[in-house]
């Protein structure tokens, strides 16, 4: 699995302008389920991300977890993680897991993150979605396990 993880002050996701996911201060999470992708996957990433230290501490040096500082998560699907450029112009997005995977893999995330104590928010697995958020840092960092 892959992730961008973008440390955030606030972020919301709509459809169709509604808005169907929003946080205050935490990350937001953009996560692709690959081709070949095992069970395993969505707890290792989920413990790597809440684990991962990318907040201020008292001192302001980044030493602190999304669990430490009680943020939250927007976990958002994004296939074009997996995009492959290395010909043309055209990504290529055969890595990614096909759909319905996809989709039971990038669930299991989001309860795997819950279970961890994080709160979730997120937005629809294959809709069309309108991102936004406010990348505080700006802090955003590439993840695959």
């Amino acid at each position: 699995m892959r992730a961008l993880v973008q440390r955030v002050t606030a972020a919301a996701v709509r459809i169709e302008g509604e808005v169907v996911g929003e946080i205050g201060p935490g990350l937001m999470i953009l996560v692709c389920a690959m081709a070949g992708d095992t069970d395993d996957k969505p707890a290792q990433l989920a413990a790597k991300i809440a684990k991962l230290r990318i907040f201020k501490d008292e001192a302001g040096k980044i030493n602190r977890s999304l669990a430490d500082v009680g943020g939250a998560a927007l976990v958002v699907s994004q296939f074009t993680l997996a995009a492959d450029t290395s010909r043309g112009n055209r990504p290529g997005f055969s890595q990614a897991a096909p759909p319905a995977e996809g989709e039971r893999l990038y669930q299991a995330f989001k309860a795997e993150m819950a279970a961890l104590g994080i709160p979730v928010q997120s937005g629809r697995f294959g809709a069309d979605m309108a991102v936004s958020l406010v990348n505080d840092g700006p802090v955003t960092i590439w993840l695959e396990v």
